[in-house]
């Protein structure tokens, strides 16, 4: 039976959109659902282009019941992936999905993590610092914000001529490579 995937995004979802093309016509996982606390957000769209449903819900929902929970029990999810979703996951879903809950970051974690650190201003910050790299860390997600484990790190130089638009195409692109085959390895482990 194939692994189900979860994916929560709050915006375009980019990084939504390779997975789902990486799982398309994977014989290991699928994804399953899409979900956004963002009625707006793009990846709403994106999923509805690859006719994966999608579910809208509210921070009341979100972390004051348990109908999250529930509807990621009732589809079998294997594993739940952050992929630009910018809220702090509750107890009762880390508790439900132990070690099975992963997210993608801008930097390479420790550096420029944590909460109110996401997409541009992850990148500003490396630049004012003069970082001489940069790159993406994907984790497993605790009760902090970019404190999990990390499962992957790939990095790239920043040349001097760099700008945020550049760095941000140069981090983008690691994201886009290793975000999908870093989950397959996951799901590939899990029995």
């Amino acid at each position: 039976m194939k692994k189900r995937i979860a994916i929560f995004a709050s915006g375009s979802g980019s990084n939504a959109q390779k997975i789902m093309e990486h799982f398309k016509y994977s014989s290991l996982a699928e994804v399953a659902l899409v979900l956004s606390n963002n009625p707006d957000a793009y990846v709403v769209q994106r999923a509805d282009n690859f006719e994966i449903p999608s579910h809208i819900f509210d921070k009341r929902t979100f972390y004051e019941s348990e109908e999250i929970i529930d509807l990621l029990k009732r589809l079998e999810i294997d594993i739940v992936v952050l992929a630009g979703f910018l809220w702090l996951v509750p107890q009762n879903l880390l508790k439900s999905f132990p070690n099975k809950i992963i997210n993608i970051h801008p930097s390479l974690l420790p550096k420029y993590g944590g909460k109110g650190m996401y997409g541009d201003k992850v990148h500003k910050a490396a630049l004012q610092a003069g970082d001489q790299e940069h790159g993406i860390t994907i984790h497993f997600v605790n009760e902090n914000f970019d404190e999990g484990e990390v499962i992957h790190q790939a990095k790239f130089k920043i040349e001097s001529n760099d700008t945020l638009e550049t760095i941000k195409f140069k981090g983008q692109q690691l994201e886009h490579q290793y975000f999908p085959r870093v989950i397959e390895n996951l799901l590939k482990k899990y029995n």
